[in-house]
């Protein structure tokens, strides 16, 4: 028999999905039969779909072997950090990611990514202790894709990943803004509205008009900052997160962001792989800016964070300006 006494961050989710945590080795099959037969919160039987609260008592009645079994998890190989630090607190960390590392791990990188460097930090500070927490690990709740540098947001705990998930699905409260460089002069800010289907298969977007009637809704802001010589750096607001939102939205409308391979053009991809040994998009994830936040978050509205542009942005771009 084991007795669980639920934490802070454990409340507010369904005996099912905690166990499944908790229980990280038991097929969902084999929790539900556990739940009916061997599980008691504050001595009464439970329906899976339950909400637990905090200081509530989960009974186990099965052996400390099976339990040993069903939460064994190896230990952790430590990785080596590469990201830099933007803001931290108690809720929340926001790193600066580098070109090339992946947020989670893939079928081909299972251990070296941002997530697993990230925990690994807040381990060695005492910020999160893995032995302790019974089902909960700091997740990021923004993602960029593997070539795309800049910020990434991590909660520290569940509230604040129950809160900056919210957050993040309503448009107004956290604003994200990227710098690229895109083929082509833009002279004034654009509204790009379209709608857009995924290929899963080959992992690309399409663009289509607002009239689609299948489809998401996509919806990006353009600013161009700086002309350069038949290029423009630009800053970009997304309004809606969309897979490639970027990159499709701006190929759409001709001006594709220089060295991407996926929706760029391949003469521009070309010259820039030649001059500055560019083989990916330019795309840098630059300013998070916190409008509205929820209880718990408040004291992040009004913040807004920056992460420096990358050495390699600022040499092609001072080379463009300066043709």
């Amino acid at each position: 028999m084991k007795e669980i006494i639920i934490g802070e961050n454990e409340k507010d989710q369904r005996l099912d999905r905690f166990l499944k945590k908790y229980l990280k080795n038991a097929p969902l099959s084999h929790i539900f039969k556990i739940i009916r037969k061997d599980v008691k919160v504050n001595g009464k039987r439970k329906k899976i779909d339950d909400m637990l609260k905090k200081g509530d008592v989960i009974t186990l009645y099965i052996s400390d072997y099976e339990i040993e079994q069903l939460t064994y998890v190896r230990d952790r190989v430590r990785v080596k950090k590469q990201f830099k630090i933007v803001y931290e607190d108690d809720n929340i960390i926001v790193v600066d990611k580098p070109l090339g590392l992946l947020i989670h791990g893939d079928k081909n990188e299972k251990k070296n990514h941002l997530t697993n460097q990230v925990i690994d930090y807040l381990i060695e500070k005492g910020a999160y202790e893995p032995r302790t927490e019974k089902t909960f690990v700091p997740a990021p709740v923004n993602r960029l894709d593997r070539n795309t540098t800049g910020l990434v947001l991590f909660a520290k705990n569940a509230m604040a990943v129950k809160k900056l998930n919210e957050m993040m699905r309503n448009r107004d409260n956290i604003e994200k803004y990227y710098l690229t460089i895109v083929k082509g002069n833009i002279d004034k800010e654009m509204f790009l509205s379209s709608k857009m289907t995924k290929d899963e298969e080959k992992n690309m977007i399409t663009v289509h008009n607002q009239n689609y009637k299948e489809g998401k809704l996509m919806e990006t802001v353009v600013r161009p900052i700086k002309k350069l010589r038949g290029y423009t750096l630009v800053e970009v607001n997304i309004i809606t997160g969309r897979t490639h939102q970027i990159r499709a939205h701006l190929s759409s409308i001709g001006h594709p962001v220089i060295g991407d391979v996926k929706y760029g053009e391949r003469s521009v991809n070309f010259k820039f792989r030649k001059d500055f040994e560019l083989n990916t998009q330019l795309l840098h994830s630059y300013k998070l800016v916190f409008k509205k936040c929820l209880e718990g978050l408040k004291y992040l509205e009004g913040k807004e964070l920056s992460a420096e542009i990358p050495d390699t942005f600022q040499q092609i771009m001072d080379d463009i300006d300066g043709r």
